[in-house]
This record gives structure tokens, sequence and C-alpha cells, in this order.
């Protein structure tokens, strides 16, 4: 299951407060800010994909992320490597280090990760 652009961002609003109400939601957002009904909708829709959950505590609700996005990211890439790159990480890789305009020290930094992945093999 996925998630839209508006739900994405608000999704990232919730992983980094990791639990919130409504007025903390959106005052997090930049301005100019969406109407509450409309992130009342998103909330809705994103708890009915189980995505999000709630406490509630009188008439308020305490809203918290169900899915870490490490693991949400983690999926979408991997989606994204089968379907574009023909199942194949290697050719994500060179994709992503000829197309992106990573600086030498970028480069580097990328090796030391590859070359840490490798020695835990």
């Amino acid at each position: 299951m996925q998630l839209s652009k508006s739900e994405e961002e608000l999704m990232n609003i919730l992983w980094k407060q990791k639990k919130a109400f409504m007025k903390d939601l959106l005052e997090a957002y930049p301005e100019p800010r969406p109407a509450t009904t409309t992130v009342a909708t998103l909330l809705k829709r994103m708890t009915d994909k189980g995505f999000v959950a709630y406490k509630s505590l009188g008439r308020l609700r305490e809203y918290y992320p169900l899915v870490k996005k490490k693991d949400y990211f983690s999926k979408h890439v991997n989606g994204l490597i089968k379907n574009f790159f023909n199942d194949s990480p290697g050719q994500f890789a060179s994709f992503f280090t000829q197309e992106t305009d990573l600086s030498r020290t970028e480069l580097e930094e990328l090796r030391k990760l590859i070359d840490s992945e490798i020695k835990k093999k």
C-alpha cells in the first residue's frame, strides 16, 4: 500500500514528531497551511490504510505512526529497483552514481558504506 504525495508529507511530520495532536500537525506545516478538514481527511485515509493510529484522550486524538519510516522507504526503493531496473540493484547503483550530481566526497562516502557492507558479508 502506498501513500499519496500529500499523505507522505503528513507522514513525514508524524515520523518526526512520533506522536501528535491535530494542532501539532497543523503547526508543523509550512505556510500556507492546509485546512484542518484536509489534514483530518488525510489522517482518516492513512488510518484506513494502516499507516497511522490514534489514542482518544477525551475529545482529542493523539496520532502516531504504525509504520517505520525506514521500512516504508525501503519497500519503495525495492519496488523501484524491481520495476525500473530489472530487479538489479547493480543497475540502480550504476544509474544513481552516474545520473546524480554527486561530488567526489559523496562518492567516496558511498564507497566507504559499500566497503563496510562487504566486510559484514
